[in-house]
C-alpha cells in the first residue's frame, strides 16, 4: 500500500464520517453538514473555504507548492436520504427518518481526510478545489452549484468523483469509459375516463382498463421499438386508482422513470411515452394527460480522465484489483452535470459485503477509507504534477 495509507490518522477519519453519520440532512437543508466541512477545512489549513455556493455547497481551495498549474475539482456530496434507519449499529442516525443509506457520510469523510494531507504537504501543481454538494438525492445540487459559479468563480478544469458500491470489495475500484450511469426522467399520467357503479361498466369509461393497456404498451416500447443491446428502462412505478371494490372510478393516475444511457434514445422514450398514452386512452374512449419532467442526464467518462483514475486506482491497489471495463449501472447520479461542464470522471469503490445503496441497513463501510483518501491524494498529485 501507498505510505499515506500507513501514516494517516485514519482515526480521526472515523469519526467524523460517524458523526456525519448520525447527524443527517436532506437536499439542500444540510446547514449543521455543511458548518461542520467549512470548520474542519478552515482547520487544515486551506487557502480559501467558500459556503454557500447552490445554497448550501462548500469548496476548499488547496493550493500546490510546485508553482502554478490548472485547478482540479474533487466532489463529495453531502445529503442524506428520507430512510429510517435498521443497521443498528452504534452510530445509527439520532434523527428519525433520515439516514445516509447512500454512504455520501463516507464519501465526504474520505474528501476531508484528502484535504487534510493536500493541506499539509501540498507537493503538486496548480490547486485542488475539494467541493461539498448539497442535494444530489434528486434536488440536482451540482447543477445549482453550476448555475451558482462554481466551475467558472474557480476556474476549474477538470472534475472528478468518486462513489461506493457495495458488493464489490474493499481494495478494489470499478470504473469505465463513456456511459457509467443512466439518465433519470420521471413521468405522470393522469387517465380520464367515467366512473360508475362496478356492475355496471357499460354505463363507464373505465380508466382502470385504458391505464393498464397504456402499461402493456409502455413495456413494448422496451421489448419491440428500441435496439435490444441498448439498454432503456420504462418503469410504471405507482398506480393509484378508486377507493373500493365496487365503484369505477373517473381517473387513475401512473407515475414512473425512464432511464437510458444514450442521449438520443432518451429523447426517443419521451416522444414515444407521449404518443402511445394519448391514442390509447382515446382508444378506449378516454383521455389522458402526461407531464414529463427531465432529471439527471446520463453520467459520461471522460476518456483521457478515466485513463488518469485508472491508472492512479491501479498504482494503489494493484491492476487486478481496478476493473475499468464496468459494465453501466442505471441508478443515475447528478454528478453528469459536472461532467458536461468539464471533463473528469466518476469511479466507484468498493463497500465490501454490505446492504445494499439506500437499504435502511446500509451503512458505509470504514474499512474502505484509507482506499479513497489514497485515491484522492495520488490523482490530485499525479493531475498536477510538476
Amino acid at each position: 500500500m501507498p505510505i499515506i495509507l500507513k501514516t494517516f490518522m485514519q482515526s480521526d477519519i472515523i469519526q467524523w464520517r460517524r458523526h456525519l453519520h448520525q447527524n443527517p440532512e436532506l437536499l439542500y437543508d444540510v446547514n449543521e453538514t455543511a458548518g461542520f466541512i467549512a470548520e474542519k477545512l478552515s482547520a487544515f489549513g486551506c487557502d480559501t473555504v467558500e459556503t454557500g455556493i447552490g445554497k448550501s455547497g462548500v469548496v476548499g481551495l488547496i493550493g500546490g507548492k510546485l508553482g502554478g498549474g490548472p485547478v482540479i475539482g474533487l466532489r463529495a456530496d453531502m445529503d442524506a436520504l428520507p430512510i429510517l434507519e435498521s443497521s443498528g449499529k452504534a452510530w445509527t442516525s439520532k434523527i428519525a427518518g433520515r439516514a445516509h443509506s447512500c454512504g455520501h457520510d463516507g464519501h465526504m469523510a474520505m474528501l476531508l481526510g484528502s484535504a487534510r494531507y493536500l493541506s499539509e504537504t501540498r507537493n503538486f501543481k496548480g490547486t485542488v478545489a475539494v467541493i461539498f454538494q448539497p442535494a444530489e438525492e434528486g434536488g440536482a445540487g451540482a447543477l445549482a452549484m453550476i448555475n451558482d459559479g462554481l466551475i467558472d468563480r474557480f476556474k476549474i478544469a477538470q472534475v472528478y468523483g468518486m462513489h461506493n458500491e457495495p458488493h464489490i470489495p474493499i481494495g478494489q475500484f470499478a470504473i469505465r469509459k463513456g456511459a457509467i450511469l443512466a439518465s433519470a426522467d420521471t413521468f405522470e399520467i393522469t387517465v380520464k375516463g367515467r366512473g360508475s357503479h362496478a356492475g355496471q361498466p357499460h354505463l363507464s369509461v373505465d380508466p382502470v382498463v385504458a391505464a393498464s393497456h397504456i402499461v402493456i404498451a409502455l413495456q413494448s416500447v422496451v421489448s419491440r421499438e428500441t435496439d435490444p443491446l441498448q439498454a432503456v428502462v420504462i418503469t410504471v412505478a405507482s398506480i393509484h386508482g378508486g377507493d373500493t371494490h365496487n365503484v369505477i372510478p373517473s381517473t387513475v393516475r401512473l407515475a414512473g422513470t425512464i432511464r437510458t444511457l444514450r442521449p438520443e434514445l432518451r429523447d426517443f422514450a419521451e416522444r414515444r411515452l407521449g404518443d402511445l398514452v394519448g391514442s390509447i386512452a382515446v382508444a378506449h374512449g378516454a383521455s389522458a394527460d402526461v407531464s414529463h419532467s427531465r432529471g439527471y442526464p446520463v453520467t459520461f467518462n471522460h476518456d483521457a480522465q478515466t485513463d488518469l483514475a485508472a491508472s492512479v486506482a491501479r498504482s494503489i491497489v494493484g491492476a487486478a484489483a481496478v476493473n475499468s471495463d464496468l459494465e453501466p449501472r442505471m441508478a443515475a447520479e447528478d454528478f453528469a452535470f459536472m461532467l458536461e461542464a468539464r471533463p473528469g470522471s466518476i469511479i466507484i469503490i468498493g463497500n465490501g459485503e454490505t446492504a445494499g445503496l439506500h437499504n435502511p441497513a446500509y451503512d458505509f463501510n470504514d474499512d474502505a477509507i484509507p482506499y479513497g483518501i489514497a485515491y484522492w491524494v495520488n490523482l490530485a498529485e499525479t493531475a498536477l504534477a510538476a
